[in-house]
């Protein structure tokens, strides 16, 4: 019995660690690959230093993106922040 008191510190920091690191590591790594995957041509993006531009192509090793007219930059698929989403304005009354 005293084996088992003196290996419970050690069991509760591992538990904590697993669910303030590893835990929300894995979710954001999941999101990440769910972002990237359902990029396709056409989609509006934002990269992570902060550039804007519309996919021209995308492979899982790169993504060919369009920032102005005539200029295209490949990116990683990891430099990829977030998806823009078009806002649409309510009709006027």
């Amino acid at each position: 019995m005293q084996n088992i008191g003196s290996f419970l510190p050690l069991i509760l920091i591992v538990a904590v660690f697993y669910l303030l690191v590893i835990r929300p590591s894995q979710n954001r790594k999941k999101k990440m690959a769910e972002l990237v995957s359902n990029i396709g041509p056409g989609t509006d993006i934002m990269t992570s230093s902060g550039i804007f531009g519309t996919v021209v192509t995308s492979t899982p090793e790169q993504i060919e993106l369009s920032i102005a007219p005539g200029v295209v930059i490949r990116i990683l698929p990891a430099a990829v922040s977030r998806v823009i989403t078009p806002v649409i304005d309510a009709p006027a009354e």
